[in-house]
């Protein structure tokens, strides 16, 4: 906390973001501004929305921070950058950025709002760094309801893969260490995309659909047409990284696609499941010849942002806000952010600490902490408050009275909505 309390001005919001911090990082059911407020002793939740809504500071700068945190532990020059995006279900339609769109969470069509990510994953481990929320065109369009959001007016409209762009030629910007880049099919569709990535010499793996074409020295060519023209021999059976359950094993095979008049080297990477027989295609770029182990390398890194997306929503409520502006959002998650990468730079230190020993057994017979053990032990022996019944019986009274007050406005709509 110390490394960004020179983003706050006034002692007040400080100690709040810390206090939010705290909070996000505590053991709670449910976490939004009244449930962490209650947990650390507020009387009520407006301490939170204030510095939330109205405090006067930078959540852009903060970020740069958690960045410059995360990469003292984690850096590493042949780290990947990994950028996918996720869906947070909302209701209502005045929630910046919702409208109704098929989401991978739900599976169906719902009112969601979608944010992308960029994740950093080295060999030491990975944390996300960077965060863009998606406006649709559906609010573009209308800058009233942008306004009443509080959407800047320098703001447009930008595509996923336009928004992901941003983000890494940023940490690039920044002096991030990156020898990769990855992301799913939506990523590597774009070519503006993909040639900025070529610019600034940055390899990628990107995925592809079976129908995807590619530029070879025989003409252009579909990507499951060339897998059908690999022969048996050239499959390897390699690891795409160690999974939950053990090493991740598939058939992979690497096509080289580079047109002789190019000085640089694209391949199309496929990946067969060994059980399904499921082929999956990968475009690959780089500024020189690689093996086939570092591409395989590469695309499996792209499983660390799942992984982060499914802890930092669990344990550092990073889709719980409760928030509908466009400031409010990016505070609420830059600390999510900021409380996760605690955890997961904790996490890496602790597997350096206690590096495994030859044969790859622990004396110990223990695994490394992981960050769902970090969140317990730090909870339980350093930051549980003790509330008396007193605290406890303000809250009730509290939330009572402000869900009457709410009722009582929603009947007086309701009946001045009525003909």
């Amino acid at each position: 906390m110390s490394r960004i309390g020179g983003r706050f001005a006034r002692v007040e919001p400080r100690l709040r973001a810390r206090q939010l911090v705290l909070g996000l990082l505590a053991d709670l059911p449910r976490k939004n501004c009244w449930t962490i407020a209650e947990h650390t002793g507020d009387t009520s939740p407006d301490g939170l929305q204030h510095l939330l809504g109205r405090a006067q500071w930078d959540a852009d700068l903060v970020r740069d921070d958690l960045r410059a945190f995360v990469l003292g532990h984690l850096a590493d020059d042949r780290a990947v950058l990994v950028v996918d995006e996720t869906f947070d279900l909302k209701k209502g339609t005045r929630t910046v950025g919702v409208q109704r769109q098929y989401t991978g969470t739900a599976g169906r069509i719902e009112n969601a709002q979608v944010a992308v990510y960029l994740t950093y994953a080295s060999q030491h481990g990975h944390a996300a760094i960077d965060r863009a929320l998606y406006l649709p065109k559906s609010w573009t369009g209308d800058p009233d309801r942008c306004r009443q959001a509080g959407v800047p007016d320098g703001v447009g409209f930008a595509t996923k893969p336009q928004l992901a762009q941003q983000m890494i030629e940023r940490a690039l910007d920044a002096g991030v260490p990156a020898a990769w880049a990855t992301g799913e099919e939506v990523y590597c569709d774009n070519p503006h995309l993909r040639a900025a990535r070529e610019k600034r010499q940055l390899g990628y793996v990107l995925a592809v659909s079976s129908t995807h074409r590619l530029a070879t020295p025989a003409g252009p060519q579909r990507a499951d047409h060339l897998a059908k023209r690999i022969p048996h021999r050239v499959w390897q059976k390699l690891s795409a990284g160690a999974g939950a359950k053990g090493h991740r094993w598939y058939d992979w095979a690497q096509v080289v696609i580079t047109a002789p008049s190019l000085v640089d080297h694209q391949y199309l990477l496929i990946r067969r499941n060994r059980r399904t027989g499921e082929l999956a295609y990968y475009r690959c770029y780089a500024p020189s010849p690689v093996p086939l182990s570092r591409l395989v390398m590469v695309a499996g890194s792209r499983w660390t942002v799942e992984e982060i997306f499914q802890s930092s929503k669990t344990l550092a409520g990073l889709d719980e806000h409760q928030v509908r502006r466009w400031d409010s959002w990016h505070r609420w998650v830059t600390m999510a952010m900021l409380a996760h990468a605690f955890l997961a730079v904790t996490a890496a230190r602790e597997r350096r600490n206690h590096a495994p020993a030859d044969d790859g057994t622990s004396l110990d017979e223990l695994i490394p902490l992981t960050c769902n053990e970090i969140q317990r032990l730090f909870t339980a022996l350093l930051v549980r408050p003790v509330h008396d019944l007193a605290h406890r019986w303000r809250w009730s009274t509290w939330r009572r009275r402000h869900q009457a007050r709410a009722r009582r406005s929603h009947y007086r709509r309701q009946v001045a909505l009525q003909p």
